[in-house]
């Protein structure tokens, strides 16, 4: 077996990626409906930034329906091949960290469910503070000029090796310019085919799998 010449880091998205249905955007969509009516179409176009427009809806939702809305996420299944995934990661000594636009209490608590929490290397996504009438959130550590969790910021703090990046939509497009190379699935691969950028298409990770296997196990 060939070994792999020069180790990746792999950085996975959480909503809509690791769920097979889109839980965050879902969760705010029950939780502050006007609101996402609004504002979820001006992020789609870029009209607003996800920093702003996702601040402001959750800081719409009171702090009593937080429990709720983490628990959005407790009957949304996870997309088939993930545990094979890291599996075959872990067998490379390759470390797969989740980075997410969206609560990191939802993202662990899905992860925790399907015992995948201790497996990953680690989980990055938004924090929140409920203890007010209102959910705060506060200024977080990887925050960027337009993202409230820069995936590129993340990045850079992990690895300044080669990295593999997983996605599918507008939370994930600036890292999938900075990646080495980037599955892309759904409305993320509208996005690069409009600026020309090369990706690596998937529907779950069992393809994601695949690839990976014909390039390193051969």
């Amino acid at each position: 077996m060939t070994q792999v010449a020069t180790k990746p880091t792999v950085f996975c998205d959480f909503d809509g990626t690791i769920t097979a249905v889109e839980t965050f955007a879902g969760m705010m969509k029950t939780f502050a409906p006007q609101l996402c009516a609004e504002l979820l179409p001006q992020l789609y176009e870029k009209k607003i930034t996800l920093r702003e427009g996702v601040r402001q809806i959750l800081e719409s939702i009171p702090s009593s329906q937080y429990e709720a809305a983490i628990a959005f996420g407790d009957d949304k299944p996870i997309r088939p091949g993930l545990p094979e995934l890291i599996d075959f990661l872990d067998h490379h000594n390759i470390p797969f960290h989740v980075v997410s636009g969206g609560l990191k209490g939802m993202v662990e608590r899905v992860l925790q469910r399907e015992n995948l929490l201790q497996r990953v290397a680690s989980v990055t996504a938004i924090e929140v503070d409920p203890r007010q009438d209102k959910i705060i959130v506060p200024p977080q550590r990887f925050e960027g000029d337009t993202e409230l969790v820069a995936k590129v910021k993340v990045i850079q703090h992990h690895t300044d090796g080669e990295t593999i990046a997983i996605g599918d939509s507008l939370t994930d497009v600036n890292m999938a310019f900075y990646v080495d190379r980037i599955f892309a699935r759904d409305r993320l691969v509208k996005y690069l085919e409009t600026e020309n950028k090369p990706y690596l298409p998937w529907n779950d990770f069992r393809d994601i799998h695949h690839t990976l296997q014909q390039q390193w196990d051969t």
